[in-house]
């Protein structure tokens, strides 16, 4: 069989299993949205932290609860990787410096997970499962919950109430996340992942010595690190490690983890808002964008510039031979394109059209489908500026799902598209214009650029995979990259869930003859088009001087 060949066999059969879990995983998670129930174990929870979960809560409550929740996890998360060296089973390691102590709990509080450390030599079994894995879980409901909260937003009037945030970050957890990563690990582990608390040992015999490996609770840290796009390895390999990522059996389920829930919460969201239909245009939009970006992504890395990649068959270098071509493309596509950031190859050894498409991946905003829940909410708001754009060209009030977005909405929908672009390149620019940060580069000219674009672009978006070649443990990026982090996580949030309110105070407006059918094709091919628009305004100049100056000159 054709590497060619045994690529497009993955994606088709990738295509099939999120199908046939998307009508029941996202049914699924409508009910527990909008259930009343609250299941015993949650009930403990509750009484624990004090929180009544049957109280609803306005916007400005709901945003305080996600914001207080967040400040206490980076607290903690920070705390407990600076007593690691006094903690059992730090496996002798120091504590952390502070600069990497921040960084790293931002970075997975925000959902990013971008390691700017080797995590099998730097933390121990109880930071990494106590503290990393933790977070992997309810940083992901917090983005779940948001999302769920500006769905209320549409679908309730005449009302300010969202919902209530403790309930619906302890039901995602509990009722979502929990069970499929149970499951999940255990899929892993039948694949060969490994799943223990060994310490630190010798194996083999290399170039004359022995090499250390250490164990870990690798498998459940895995699964929850595709699952709620996070990404984050327990190695520094990340899911190129054959104890992260055994085969290509093993990473293609990793893949159908990064995009099954994102995928399935468009069903969530048509459910929620009583048209299905909305569900499947939001759904296609995302789709029409990730096979278009799979696709190029297998086209550029296939083809045979020269004698090189002839024999090898493409562009192998950064790849693993177990998963080849097909299986490396469509992992690296699939964790730019949501907020996960795992990589099972390194970006930076892909041909220079390559490493452009992972980057403008993220650029899109992550939308196409995203990250677990940020995805929705953000192609949400790129649904309300295509509605707006679309009322400006025939001259009437743009409406969306029996809302209409006047000039409050629409100043929240672009405050939220704004923020991200002004962190990545106003960044950018000062580790560029700066003599020190420069330091970190291992390339100079347009690959050199591309790796500060893509450290940037990675924080502020919150994905957290890196482009390689880039030293990014140094005060500098630790510090800057980690405020990209919580400010791309944290200020678009603010202006979602100001959105949301604004459009659950609302009365609906009756559909009439002129109103745009935000259900139909032509509003799929015109949300993908201002997408695209959007991004390229944006981006074009620094992509220019980044992988398409490389590319062009390959």
């Amino acid at each position: 069989m054709s590497p060619v060949l045994a690529g497009i066999l993955q994606l088709l059969a990738l295509i099939v299993a999120l199908g046939l879990s998307y009508v029941p995983l996202g049914d699924y998670m409508a009910k527990v949205y909008s259930s009343e129930k609250h299941l015993k174990p949650e009930k403990w929870i509750y009484k624990a932290i004090g929180a009544n979960p049957d109280t609803e809560m306005r916007w400005p409550a709901y945003l305080r609860g996600v914001l207080a929740f967040s400040a206490v996890s980076v607290l903690f998360l920070y705390l407990l990787q600076r007593l690691q060296g006094s903690l059992p089973g730090s496996l002798g390691f120091v504590s952390i410096d502070p600069d990497q102590a921040f960084n790293t709990a931002a970075s997975f509080v925000a959902n990013t997970n971008w390691q700017s450390y080797y995590g099998e030599q730097a933390m121990g079994h109880v930071v990494q499962t106590g503290g990393l894995a933790v977070q992997n879980f309810v940083s992901a409901a917090v983005g779940i919950a948001v999302a769920v909260a500006l769905v209320r937003g549409f679908a309730r009037s005449r009302t300010g109430e969202l919902g209530n945030f403790w309930a619906d970050l302890v039901r995602g957890t509990v009722r979502i996340l929990l069970p499929i990563a149970v499951i999940g690990a255990l899929v892993l582990v039948a694949t060969g992942a490994i799943q223990n608390f060994a310490g630190i040992h010798e194996v083999g015999q290399f170039m004359g010595g022995t090499q250390q490996w250490n164990g870990g609770a690798v498998a459940s840290q895995e699964v929850i690190k595709e699952l709620g796009t996070n990404g984050g390895g327990y190695f520094n390999a990340n899911s190129s490690h054959p104890f992260e990522n055994p085969n290509g059996l093993s990473n293609l389920f990793e893949i159908f983890l990064i995009l099954v829930i994102p995928f399935a919460l468009t069903r969530t969201f048509g459910r929620m808002v009583g048209s299905v239909k909305q569900g499947y245009a939001i759904l296609a939009t995302m789709a029409t964008i990730w096979v278009g970006f799979t696709a190029l992504m297998m086209w550029t890395e296939f083809a045979h510039p020269g004698p090189a990649f002839d024999l090898a068959g493409g562009a192998m270098e950064g790849k693993e031979t177990r998963f080849g071509i097909g299986g490396s493309s469509i992992f690296a596509v699939a964790t730019t394109l949501t907020s996960t950031g795992a990589v099972n190859s390194f970006h930076s050894s892909y041909t220079g059209f390559g490493g452009g498409i992972t980057m403008l991946g993220m650029q899109l905003g992550e939308i196409a489908p995203g990250g677990v829940g940020s995805g929705l909410y953000g192609m949400l708001i790129m649904a309300i500026i295509a509605v707006f754009i679309a009322g400006l060209m025939v001259g009437r009030t743009p409406e969306y799902l029996g809302k209409k977005i006047g000039t409050r909405e629409i100043k929240y929908a672009a405050c939220y598209i704004l923020i991200t672009p002004a962190l990545v390149l106003t960044f950018t620019a000062l580790a560029m214009a700066l003599p020190t940060p420069a330091d970190s580069m291992t390339n100079s000219g347009a690959h050199g650029f591309s790796e500060i674009l893509y450290a940037y672009t990675s924080g502020a978006n919150n994905n957290g995979s890196a482009f390689a070649g880039l030293n990014a443990d140094t005060q500098w990026f630790n510090t800057t990259i980690g405020i990209a982090m919580l400010l791309g996580r944290f200020l678009p949030m603010v202006f979602v869930l100001a959105l949301a309110g604004s459009l659950a105070e609302q009365a609906p407006v009756p559909e009439t003859a002129g109103t745009l059918r935000t259900e139909k094709p032509l509003f799929t091919g015109l949300l993908v088009g201002t997408i695209m628009i959007i991004t390229g305004l944006t981006y074009f100049p620094a992509l220019a001087l980044g992988p398409l100056a490389e590319g062009l000159a390959a």
